[in-house]
């Protein structure tokens, strides 16, 4: 019986490993398709655009204007890695696209500004005003606005208005004098106020910090690759973490050459790009590293104002 067992044994793992065999090999890599959002993620992600940064992997760059857009990309296997606002990619996440966070990038963009002679003492300041947002319902700052003034029984859409548009549009509004306040992120900030910083009323990042005593940065942006391609390709996904961590870094050590690049995208005057970096944060953080931080955030939010998540992601959110 013993020697029975052992030449079935023998057998079962002789066929493994003839099946591995026969198993065909994941095709070669060509190129990797990044997808990133026109704003003010054009700068850390020059280098690899530009081609001023490269490695083993070519990369090809493409810019999407809405999550709509880029979950749309992401379905029909367009592109296999991602640049994502986190809030937006646990949403996408929870409808069943298949996503890996890799690490996070984008620390700190957003502010909040006021039109002439308006004054924000805290947010029951904004109680009977009108603010604009950019983009759409469910970006960084809308949820993180709504959810301050729930914590403070105050309710989004009946004690404020919220309205939303293209930040550059929010821009030639709030110069033509028709915006109370506004939501905003870097360069747009700097696009509106020009050099009158006084007009900056709420920094998001340092609000964050001191609600909830953590760092006074918040996770905005995360790279994500899709889980398949990481399970087929890993060298190639350690590859292209490893490219796009260095355009990051490319972009705070030769940032003339990194906004020239941005301007192409972005087409916002160099000198403000310029004026807009010092209050804007890039630097890539593995996802290993700051886990911990990005649950804390999304759970928070979920806490506070459950619509702004549709699920707290669990760990194949993450990778290892």
């Amino acid at each position: 019986m013993k020697k029975f067992l052992a030449l079935l044994a023998i057998v079962i793992v002789s066929g493994i490993i003839f099946w591995q065999m026969q198993a065909p090999a994941p095709e070669p890599v060509d190129q990797v398709r990044i997808i990133n959002p026109i704003g003010p993620t054009v700068i850390p992600i020059a280098g690899l655009d530009s081609g001023e940064v490269s490695g083993d992997v070519p990369v090809k760059v493409h810019y999407w204007r809405t999550i709509d857009e880029a979950a749309a990309l992401l379905a029909a296997d367009q592109a296999e890695f991602a640049a994502l606002p986190v809030t937006a990619a646990a949403n996408l996440h929870a409808r069943g696209i298949n996503i890996v966070l890799l690490g996070v990038y984008q620390w700190k963009a957003f502010y909040l500004i006021a039109g002439d002679n308006l004054v924000f003492e805290d947010w029951h300041s904004l109680q009977d005003k009108t603010v604009y947002s950019a983009v759409g319902r469910g970006t960084t700052s809308d949820i993180i606005m709504r959810a301050a003034l729930l914590d403070r029984g105050m309710v989004p859409d009946q004690d404020v208005t919220f309205l939303y548009a293209p930040p550059q549009e929010i821009v030639s509004l709030y110069q033509g004098g028709k915006v109370e306040f506004a939501a905003l992120p870097e360069p747009f900030v700097t696009l509106s106020i020009g050099g009158n910083l006084d007009r900056i009323v709420l920094d998001f990042q340092d609000y964050w910090g001191q609600t909830y005593n953590t760092e006074p940065r918040i996770p905005i942006t995360g790279f994500f690759v899709k889980r398949d391609f990481w399970a087929e390709h890993p060298e190639q996904v350690r590859e292209t973490v490893r490219l796009f961590a260095a355009s990051n870094a490319y972009a705070l050590e030769e940032p003339d050459r990194a906004l020239e690049t941005a301007h192409n995208i972005l087409p916002i005057p160099v000198p403000v790009l310029k004026n807009a970096l010092a209050r804007m944060d890039f630097y890539f953080v593995p996802a290993l590293e700051c886990r911990d931080e990005v649950e804390f955030y999304l759970q928070t939010l979920f806490d506070l104002y459950p619509e702004s998540i549709a699920a707290v992601p669990d760990d194949s959110f993450y990778s290892p």
